[in-house]
């Protein structure tokens, strides 16, 4: 599955001209190693280090910020102050879901179910406007903090 990922991915990024070198690929490898983790950029970068130490950390966050231009991946801001990504829009990894945020520990859990279609649906025709996505964040106690 993510020898197609990242095949797909780099197909994505060459049919807009842009290169898929050595360090996105360690970048995307550490990303698809850590499914469902949401780490922010410096920790993705010492994950990077391990396998290739030459990546430096703003090689990090450009590449990031490309992964997200190309709707490779989402960014999201848990109320810790820092970007944290996830992967969004590579076919077969973007469903809508939700995240259940401890603000005791600062644990995430994802919800994955679309809590908000119908409610989407309902805004979008009485306001006519398109929505593209939707993120829901329900701030809260984890069972392990209570």
């Amino acid at each position: 599955m993510n020898n197609k990922v990242i095949s797909d991915i780099s197909e994505k990024l060459r049919e807009k001209e842009c290169k898929f070198t050595s360090r996105r690929e360690h970048i995307l490898k550490v990303l698809l190693e850590n499914k469902g983790k949401h780490l922010c950029a410096e920790e993705i970068y010492n994950l990077v280090k391990q396998k290739a130490p030459d990546v430096g950390i703003a090689t990090v966050y450009r590449t990031l910020e490309l992964f997200q231009e190309f709707d490779i991946i989402n960014s999201m801001d848990f109320g810790d102050g820092r970007k944290r990504y996830e992967f969004g829009g590579v076919e077969g990894m973007n469903h809508h879901h939700h995240h259940l945020i401890c603000t005791k520990c600062g644990a995430i859990t994802e919800v994955n179910e679309d809590l908000l279609e119908e409610l989407e649906n309902r805004v979008s025709k009485q306001y006519d406007f398109n929505i593209t996505n939707h993120q829901l964040k329900i701030f809260g106690i984890c069972r392990k903090c209570v």
